[in-house]
Protein backbone atom coordinates (compact mmCIF):
# COMPACT_ATOMS: atom_id res chain seq x y z
CA UNK A 1 0.00 0.00 0.00
CA UNK A 2 1.34 3.10 -0.56
CA UNK A 3 2.10 6.06 1.93
CA UNK A 4 -0.73 8.19 0.60
CA UNK A 5 -2.82 5.09 0.45
CA UNK A 6 -1.87 4.67 4.16
CA UNK A 7 -2.49 7.81 5.50
CA UNK A 8 -5.93 8.01 3.83
CA UNK A 9 -6.74 4.90 5.92
CA UNK A 10 -5.90 6.40 9.30
CA UNK A 11 -8.07 9.73 7.68
CA UNK A 12 -11.34 7.22 7.23
CA UNK A 13 -10.77 5.15 10.58
CA UNK A 14 -10.76 8.34 12.57
CA UNK A 15 -13.49 10.12 11.05
CA UNK A 16 -15.70 7.10 11.34
CA UNK A 17 -14.63 7.01 15.31
CA UNK A 18 -12.43 4.02 15.35
CA UNK A 19 -8.46 3.59 15.66
CA UNK A 20 -6.37 2.36 13.40
CA UNK A 21 -3.62 0.17 14.44
CA UNK A 22 -1.25 -1.38 12.22
CA UNK A 23 2.09 -2.60 12.90
CA UNK A 24 4.48 -0.11 10.68
CA UNK A 25 7.46 -2.14 8.96
CA UNK A 26 9.74 0.96 7.99
CA UNK A 27 9.66 2.31 11.83
CA UNK A 28 13.26 4.46 11.35
CA UNK A 29 11.96 5.65 8.11
CA UNK A 30 8.57 7.28 8.91
CA UNK A 31 7.33 10.62 8.83
CA UNK A 32 6.17 12.52 11.63
CA UNK A 33 3.65 15.39 10.98
CA UNK A 34 3.02 18.75 12.81
CA UNK A 35 -0.07 21.39 12.84
CA UNK A 36 1.81 23.90 14.38
CA UNK A 37 4.89 25.39 12.23
CA UNK A 38 5.97 27.40 15.02
CA UNK A 39 5.88 25.03 17.94
CA UNK A 40 8.74 23.72 19.53
CA UNK A 41 8.47 19.65 19.96
CA UNK A 42 11.85 19.30 21.91
CA UNK A 43 14.11 16.01 20.92
CA UNK A 44 11.05 15.29 18.19
CA UNK A 45 12.11 18.54 16.11
CA UNK A 46 13.91 17.07 14.06
CA UNK A 47 11.66 13.99 13.24
CA UNK A 48 8.45 16.35 12.84
CA UNK A 49 9.75 18.59 9.57
CA UNK A 50 6.77 17.60 7.84
CA UNK A 51 3.12 19.50 7.63
CA UNK A 52 0.00 18.77 7.99
CA UNK A 53 -2.15 21.20 5.89
CA UNK A 54 -5.17 21.89 7.64
CA UNK A 55 -6.69 24.08 5.34
CA UNK A 56 -6.95 21.69 3.07
CA UNK A 57 -8.88 19.76 5.63
CA UNK A 58 -11.13 22.49 5.97
CA UNK A 59 -11.84 22.75 2.77
CA UNK A 60 -13.24 19.67 2.41
CA UNK A 61 -14.67 18.91 5.94
CA UNK A 62 -18.13 18.95 4.59
CA UNK A 63 -17.37 16.18 2.14
CA UNK A 64 -15.39 14.12 4.62
CA UNK A 65 -18.43 14.11 6.88
CA UNK A 66 -20.73 12.87 4.15
CA UNK A 67 -18.01 9.71 3.58
CA UNK A 68 -17.84 9.06 6.79
CA UNK A 69 -21.56 9.00 7.21
CA UNK A 70 -21.94 7.08 4.10
CA UNK A 71 -19.62 4.94 5.71
CA UNK A 72 -21.42 4.52 8.77
CA UNK A 73 -24.55 3.35 7.27
CA UNK A 74 -23.47 1.16 4.40
CA UNK A 75 -24.97 3.22 1.37
CA UNK A 76 -21.10 3.84 -0.04
CA UNK A 77 -19.39 0.83 -2.67
CA UNK A 78 -15.66 0.42 -2.29
CA UNK A 79 -15.67 1.58 -6.54
CA UNK A 80 -17.67 4.44 -5.34
CA UNK A 81 -15.31 5.32 -2.32
CA UNK A 82 -12.23 4.71 -4.44
CA UNK A 83 -13.52 6.96 -7.32
CA UNK A 84 -13.91 9.83 -4.71
CA UNK A 85 -10.58 9.25 -3.66
CA UNK A 86 -8.30 9.12 -6.35
CA UNK A 87 -8.26 9.43 -10.25
CA UNK A 88 -6.24 7.66 -12.76
CA UNK A 89 -3.71 6.78 -9.47
CA UNK A 90 -3.57 10.34 -7.97
CA UNK A 91 -5.53 11.79 -4.85
CA UNK A 92 -8.60 14.04 -5.57
CA UNK A 93 -8.62 16.82 -2.98
CA UNK A 94 -11.03 14.87 -1.28
CA UNK A 95 -8.40 12.37 -0.85
CA UNK A 96 -5.33 14.51 0.02
CA UNK A 97 -7.52 15.62 2.37
CA UNK A 98 -8.17 12.56 4.15
CA UNK A 99 -4.62 12.03 3.79
CA UNK A 100 -3.55 14.80 5.75
CA UNK A 101 -6.37 14.13 7.90
CA UNK A 102 -5.27 11.18 8.55
CA UNK A 103 -1.34 11.99 9.28
CA UNK A 104 -2.61 13.67 12.33
CA UNK A 105 -3.48 10.22 13.45
CA UNK A 106 -0.64 8.41 12.23
CA UNK A 107 1.78 10.34 14.22
CA UNK A 108 -0.50 9.98 17.46
CA UNK A 109 -0.43 6.06 16.59
CA UNK A 110 3.51 6.19 15.84
CA UNK A 111 4.01 8.30 19.00
CA UNK A 112 2.24 5.93 21.40
CA UNK A 113 4.07 2.60 19.72
CA UNK A 114 7.26 4.29 19.88
CA UNK A 115 6.42 5.12 23.79
CA UNK A 116 3.52 2.12 24.98
CA UNK A 117 4.77 -1.05 25.75
CA UNK A 118 1.00 -2.18 26.36
CA UNK A 119 -0.27 -0.81 23.46
CA UNK A 120 2.78 -2.15 21.49
CA UNK A 121 1.82 -6.11 22.86
CA UNK A 122 -2.03 -5.23 22.38
CA UNK A 123 -1.08 -4.39 18.28
CA UNK A 124 0.53 -8.01 18.19
CA UNK A 125 -2.18 -9.38 20.20
CA UNK A 126 -4.75 -8.44 17.08
CA UNK A 127 -2.34 -8.78 14.12
CA UNK A 128 -1.77 -12.10 15.88
CA UNK A 129 -5.91 -12.91 15.83
CA UNK A 130 -6.01 -11.54 12.23
CA UNK A 131 -3.32 -13.86 10.55
CA UNK A 132 -5.16 -16.84 12.45
CA UNK A 133 -8.11 -16.23 10.82
CA UNK A 134 -5.97 -15.75 7.31
CA UNK A 135 -4.45 -19.27 7.80
CA UNK A 136 -7.72 -21.06 9.00
CA UNK A 137 -9.46 -19.04 5.25
CA UNK A 138 -6.67 -20.30 3.55
CA UNK A 139 -7.12 -24.00 5.38
CA UNK A 140 -10.99 -24.21 4.35
CA UNK A 141 -10.10 -23.02 0.82
CA UNK A 142 -7.31 -26.01 0.60
CA UNK A 143 -8.47 -27.47 -3.16
CA UNK A 144 -7.89 -24.08 -4.26
CA UNK A 145 -4.61 -22.25 -1.73
CA UNK A 146 -7.12 -19.86 -0.77
CA UNK A 147 -7.13 -18.12 -4.38
CA UNK A 148 -10.15 -16.87 -6.46
CA UNK A 149 -10.61 -19.09 -9.48
CA UNK A 150 -13.85 -17.72 -10.72
CA UNK A 151 -13.44 -15.43 -14.14
CA UNK A 152 -16.47 -13.12 -13.39
CA UNK A 153 -17.22 -11.05 -10.73
CA UNK A 154 -20.41 -12.66 -10.11
CA UNK A 155 -18.34 -15.97 -9.00
CA UNK A 156 -15.98 -14.54 -7.21
CA UNK A 157 -18.02 -12.68 -5.24
CA UNK A 158 -19.92 -16.64 -4.43
CA UNK A 159 -16.26 -17.91 -3.79
CA UNK A 160 -15.90 -15.54 -1.18
CA UNK A 161 -19.47 -15.78 0.10
CA UNK A 162 -19.34 -19.23 0.75
CA UNK A 163 -15.98 -19.49 2.22
CA UNK A 164 -17.08 -16.54 5.11
CA UNK A 165 -19.67 -18.89 5.32
CA UNK A 166 -17.24 -21.68 5.97
CA UNK A 167 -15.16 -19.76 8.17
CA UNK A 168 -17.64 -18.47 10.64
CA UNK A 169 -19.76 -21.63 10.87
CA UNK A 170 -15.97 -23.14 12.39
CA UNK A 171 -16.17 -20.18 14.71
CA UNK A 172 -19.49 -20.58 15.84
CA UNK A 173 -19.16 -24.55 16.46
CA UNK A 174 -15.65 -23.93 18.08
CA UNK A 175 -17.54 -20.73 20.46
CA UNK A 176 -20.07 -23.63 21.52
CA UNK A 177 -17.84 -25.79 22.71
CA UNK A 178 -15.34 -23.45 24.03
CA UNK A 179 -18.33 -22.23 26.24
CA UNK A 180 -19.49 -25.48 27.61
CA UNK A 181 -16.05 -26.65 28.07
CA UNK A 182 -15.46 -23.58 30.41
CA UNK A 183 -18.87 -24.56 31.92
CA UNK A 184 -18.13 -27.61 32.50
CA UNK A 185 -14.51 -27.19 34.00
CA UNK A 186 -15.74 -24.45 36.34
CA UNK A 187 -18.45 -26.75 37.55
CA UNK A 188 -15.86 -29.35 38.27
CA UNK A 189 -14.39 -26.78 40.43
CA UNK A 190 -11.57 -25.11 38.22
CA UNK A 191 -11.20 -21.75 38.43
CA UNK A 192 -11.43 -20.44 35.15
CA UNK A 193 -11.11 -16.79 35.19
CA UNK A 194 -12.23 -14.12 32.75
CA UNK A 195 -8.31 -13.30 32.03
CA UNK A 196 -7.82 -16.65 31.07
CA UNK A 197 -10.83 -17.05 29.12
CA UNK A 198 -9.94 -14.18 27.22
CA UNK A 199 -7.08 -16.11 25.90
CA UNK A 200 -9.06 -18.44 24.28
CA UNK A 201 -9.55 -18.45 20.42
CA UNK A 202 -12.26 -20.16 18.75
CA UNK A 203 -10.63 -19.96 15.37
CA UNK A 204 -8.83 -23.16 16.52
CA UNK A 205 -8.64 -25.79 13.68
CA UNK A 206 -6.73 -28.66 14.01
CA UNK A 207 -9.75 -31.12 15.11
CA UNK A 208 -11.98 -30.42 12.12
CA UNK A 209 -11.55 -32.81 8.77
CA UNK A 210 -11.91 -30.04 6.11
CA UNK A 211 -11.74 -32.90 3.64
CA UNK A 212 -15.17 -34.05 1.19
CA UNK A 213 -17.97 -31.71 0.78
CA UNK A 214 -19.93 -29.33 2.67
CA UNK A 215 -23.24 -29.99 3.71
CA UNK A 216 -25.57 -26.70 5.15
CA UNK A 217 -28.86 -28.32 5.87
CA UNK A 218 -31.46 -28.07 8.83
CA UNK A 219 -30.74 -30.24 11.46
CA UNK A 220 -31.69 -31.10 14.96
CA UNK A 221 -30.34 -30.53 17.64
CA UNK A 222 -32.07 -31.84 20.77
CA UNK A 223 -30.42 -33.94 21.51
CA UNK A 224 -27.73 -30.65 22.79
CA UNK A 225 -24.05 -30.72 22.20
CA UNK A 226 -21.87 -33.97 22.00
CA UNK A 227 -20.22 -35.42 25.13
CA UNK A 228 -16.55 -34.47 25.92
CA UNK A 229 -13.65 -36.89 25.64
CA UNK A 230 -12.74 -37.28 29.34
CA UNK A 231 -8.48 -37.57 29.15
CA UNK A 232 -8.13 -39.57 32.41
CA UNK A 233 -10.06 -42.72 30.08
CA UNK A 234 -7.56 -45.03 27.88
CA UNK A 235 -8.30 -45.28 24.44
Amino acid sequence: MSELGLQGLFGLFAICGYQFSPRIADLADTRLWRTNTHATYGPLDHMSRHTVRLNRIRAHWADMLRVAGSLTTGTVRAYDLIRMLSHDGRPTGLGDAFAHYGRIFKTLHLLQFMSDDVYRRMIGTQLNTQEARHRLARRIAFGNRGQLRQRYREGMEDQLGALGLALNAVVWWNTLYLDAAVEKIRADGFPATDAMCARLSPIAYEHINFLGRYAFTRAEVAAGLRAFHDSSEEH
